[in-house]
């Protein structure tokens, strides 16, 4: 079944509202959505390698604007909104203890949740509900999430055809590999805070 989505996701990746879906994709996953937009990014580079690069600076963008989504949510709507996203992700009971010592560290945090697999959303929220300062969040977010998806771009363009060989030969256990990083995030960012 995850075989015939990953082809009609790379069907459909060269449809003209692709780039919009992508866009949408890595706006909500920045504030509150738990899908990264990695899983469109790459089919969509591995489809149109011409426009990998196009795709990262989509993706960029979408998600620093998400960013700041997760910033009012923490800032103006964290009793409400952002206790109930916490709560999703398990994360309500120690997320004072790590509010209480984000900022210190914060832009370091921010930087390394919009690199790996840690949730970036849960990040962008505790620098709202903190009042993380806003420069420090979107500097640290334009970095993080520009090398994030610039590097997956560029390895797709560079070595499309292969990367695609591979992850038609190896589908499966990359699909579990990549499942064990997205949730081992969650854990980490768990028994962090």
């Amino acid at each position: 079944m995850l075989r015939r989505l990953y082809q009609w996701t790379l069907d459909k990746c060269a449809h003209p509202l692709a780039e919009r879906w992508l866009a949408f994709i890595s706006f909500v996953e920045s504030s509150f959505f738990p899908i990264p937009p990695d899983v469109l990014l790459g089919p969509m580079c591995l489809a149109r390698p011409d426009r990998a690069f196009r795709y990262a600076f989509i993706c960029t963008v979408a998600s620093v604007l998400g960013a700041l989504l997760g910033y009012a949510i923490g800032y103006f709507l964290m009793e409400t909104v952002g206790q109930w996203i916490l709560s999703l992700y398990g994360l309500e009971q120690s997320f004072q203890t790590f509010a209480d010592n984000f900022n210190e560290h914060g832009w370091v945090i921010v930087l390394l949740a919009g690199f790996t697999p840690l949730p970036f959303k849960v990040i962008t929220i505790a620098a709202g509900a903190t009042v993380m300062p806003l420069y420090i969040l979107v500097f640290a977010s334009i970095i993080a999430r520009s090398a994030r998806f610039f590097l997956v771009a560029a390895l797709l363009w560079k070595f499309g055809e292969p990367m695609k060989r591979l992850i038609d030969r190896h589908f499966n256990l990359l699909t579990v590999l990549f499942g064990v990083l997205f949730v081992g995030g969650f854990v980490l960012l768990r028994y962090a805070i």
